[in-house]
């Protein structure tokens, strides 16, 4: 199986091929797949790697969340390959299927780091009467005070997450950590926060 190639653009994007070799050729790297043959998956991933980087950073507008996606892609394409049916559509569809929902994965997790820091920040900083503020500034208070007490590494890899919008990957190259130790450090950390933060306020006993 590849892990952490770097994508080259395959000269069978460059042209089109003959439309029956190429029929051929993808029934074949399909059956490959299936049967969990590495060497035909090394094929698929050479072969696709390079469009679905492209869909990726079409729609996501990063590189390095694009890389992040694509080997998700490939990841997911060889761990659910007992799930490709070709009589459902071609190996190539299959493929462009699972990099449309990796990019929307990526999308909404953008979006939920971009609405912490909000609600963090913004929301906690606006002026004038509002009833919700008091509940604003305290969860920011929550989550500043659940972060501090996080280990250093996951505290630093969600700081640069959440404040800095990285993608793990943009923070392994930062920080010079393996990108497995960096994505590692941010599951952990975001399950010690989440806990940290549903935990029940404990009651005023002093009133």
């Amino acid at each position: 199986m590849i892990t952490n190639t770097r994508l080259t653009a395959p000269a069978s994007l460059a042209s089109p091929a003959s439309p029956a070799g190429e029929r051929r050729n993808e029934e074949e790297l399909g059956r490959g797949l299936v049967a969990a043959d590495e060497e035909a998956f090394a094929a698929i991933y050479r072969r696709w790697g390079s469009l679905v980087h492209t869909m990726a950073t079409r729609l996501l507008g990063d590189t390095y969340e694009a890389e992040d996606v694509t080997q998700q892609v490939f990841l997911g394409a060889w761990h659910g390959r007992a799930g490709f049916r070709p009589e459902r559509g071609p190996l190539g569809a299959w493929l462009v299927g699972i990099t449309r929902r990796k990019i929307v994965d990526a999308l909404a997790a953008r979006t939920r780091r971009l609405t912490l820091i909000d609600s963090a920040g913004r929301d906690a900083d606006t002026t004038g009467p509002d009833e919700a503020a008091p509940e604003r500034v305290l969860d920011r208070v929550l989550l500043v005070e659940a972060l501090a007490r996080l280990p250093r590494h996951q505290r630093d890899v969600l700081c640069m997450a959440f404040y800095e919008d990285l993608t793990q990957a943009q923070i392994a190259e930062r920080t010079g950590m393996p990108l497995g130790t960096v994505k590692s450090h941010a599951r952990r950390g975001l399950h010690r926060l989440r806990l940290a933060i549903e935990q029940p306020p404990v009651p005023d006993t002093d009133v």
